[in-house]
């Protein structure tokens, strides 16, 4: 099961018809179950739609526990779908608050231990509990069956040594340091070798200890992030199992845990419900019959509208969160891009035909000041408007080129203005490339494990096939991850809301059985 971004989302749905998730979501692909197979529970009571109110007794415990529980699932998650994951300093500020503390704490510290070794005579007792802590730290890098160099760290790092060596103004702090980066220089990553190279050319000892601690903390995020490389196959071949543990211990903890999902997933069912009881020719006697694999998709290419500034996610996707909303910011570009070409080729294509070179420059334009059109401060319309006159001008320059007339002042006004005119809300063109990007997006949703290569794209996006491509593979990918780990549990909400709309009336159909 590819986890990473790569485009490999085609034989995915391979992968969830033989995994757990099909046990789950069996009666969501195409209804093939009996009415008996909807009255199991999932293990937990808390994914009913009913448990909206918040529930009493829950204690603080159960709540910090689930709190832990998110915090481990997302890690792990991170960790396995995320080839590039791996943990970094947190750099504070200097300019900030916490960063002028910290400053001036370290400073002083560094002040004090080089008083206390300036002395006359020199005082030992702090210089003493940074190589104790030292030692601490090599002796933590050690792998298991490293006794040789935990014995000599130990031996020539022994405090009680050096405390009794320091009493009689006989211990060498000098050849203490130097020892010490000798060993760090067995020990570390070869990205740390010009740190060491600097700590021994470095002839002040305070100074040297200072940097000591500086490429040690280093060393330690190196270590990690080693130990994160190798466990990472372990727990990509393990983590349907361990999320849908995970996320079981939060649901026992907090037992509204699902109130999201079970709005997302009931808000698809009811306009479902909708547009089958709407559509043409329906018999209004007759039952609608809804596949819930056809409206679970649809529950997940609502993610690709989804306003995440304001709204909040399903809690079995929050995981994803933050890779489901760049993929669709990047999702947004390249629905702008489509809509400045087909509008470039609708208005001028007939003059430039012929030209692939000066396509290829119009896209390249649109994506640089497109550009992080996201943001809350981007200016679209000026971004727009800039693009139309450069639109102008490269195409002015092109048929310059081949000795055809340039476009008049007319056709170059009317251009800009159908480019400006993109900002505004349910522009048809806007419209028209959001539609076929969602029928792109279903079609993949949708694509079987016998299928060996991508669909075609919509007539319109060949401008953004490849980037297109690349991002409708990784949205597979999220999305049949989330199937294997959490189908039971939205299996278990289909029964719950679909039974519970036929108590009340709203259709007394029994479900299909085979």
């Amino acid at each position: 099961m590819p986890l990473n971004d790569e485009k490999q989302c085609v034989n995915e749905q391979s992968d969830v018809e033989s995994s757990p998730f099909s046990e789950g979501m069996a009666s969501l692909s195409d209804f093939e179950c009996s009415r008996q197979s909807f009255t199991s529970d999932f293990s937990s009571k808390s994914s009913s739609p009913d448990s909206t109110s918040p529930p009493s007794g829950v204690m603080f415990d159960d709540v910090m526990a689930a709190a832990k529980s998110l915090s481990d699932m997302t890690l792990a998650h991170e960790i396995a779908v995320n080839e590039n994951f791996q943990l970094k300093q947190n750099a504070v500020p200097e300019n900030s608050l916490p960063g002028q503390v910290k400053r001036v704490v370290h400073q002083a510290f560094w002040d004090v231990v080089k008083a206390d070794l300036s002395a006359d005579p020199p005082q030992y007792e702090y210089a003493i509990r940074l190589f104790e802590e030292i030692r601490e730290i090599l002796l933590s890098f050690l792998a298991p069956g490293t006794n040789s160099l935990h014995n000599q760290i130990c031996e020539v790092l022994d405090i009680d040594l050096i405390r009794q060596q320091a009493e009689h103004n006989a211990v060498d702090i000098q050849g203490l340091a130097n020892y010490v980066i000798t060993t760090m220089g067995k020990m570390c990553a070869p990205v740390r070798d010009d740190d060491i190279r600097e700590l021994k050319a470095t002839t002040n000892i305070v100074e040297m200890l200072r940097q000591i601690f500086r490429v040690l903390d280093l060393m330690r995020m190196d270590m990690t992030n080693f130990v994160i490389r190798t466990v990472r196959p372990h727990i990509q071949n393990h983590l349907v199992e361990y999320e849908r543990n995970k996320f079981q211990e939060i649901l026992e903890g907090t037992p509204n845990a699902l109130s999201q999902t079970t709005e997302w997933l009931k808000e698809s069912i009811d306009e479902e419900f909708l547009s089958e009881t709407a559509a043409p020719g329906t018999e209004q006697s007759s039952p609608p019959s809804l596949s819930p694999l056809l409206v679970l998709n649809n529950c997940y290419l609502k993610l690709l509208r989804w306003d995440y500034q304001m709204k909040v996610l399903p809690e079995t996707l929050v995981t994803d969160g933050t890779r489901l909303q760049e993929l669709t910011e990047k999702l947004n570009q390249l629905k702008m891009i489509a809509c400045l070409s087909l509008i470039t080729n609708n208005m001028v294509g007939a003059v430039t035909e012929g030209l692939p070179e000066l396509a290829s420059r119009l896209k390249r334009i649109s994506a640089v000041l497109l550009e992080g059109m996201n943001k809350e401060t981007f200016n679209l319309k000026e971004a727009l408007d800039s693009i139309g006159v450069q639109t102008c001008a490269e195409v002015n320059k092109a048929l310059e080129e081949r000795g055809s007339p340039t476009l008049n002042t007319e056709v170059q006004a009317n251009l800009i203005g159908q480019f400006s005119s993109l900002e505004k809300k349910d522009n048809p063109v806007c419209t028209l490339m959001d539609k076929r990007i969602q029928v792109y997006m279903r079609s993949l949703l949708c694509l079987s494990s016998t299928h060996k290569s991508l669909p075609p794209v919509p007539l319109g996006l060949d401008v953004i096939q490849q980037e297109l491509e690349v991002l409708g593979c990784q949205f597979t990918n999220i999305v049949n991850l989330n199937k294997q780990v959490y189908g039971p549990i939205y299996a278990n909400i289909f029964r719950k809301l679909l039974l519970r709309d036929e108590a009340v009336g709203k259709t007394d159909a029994s479900l299909p059985t085979n």
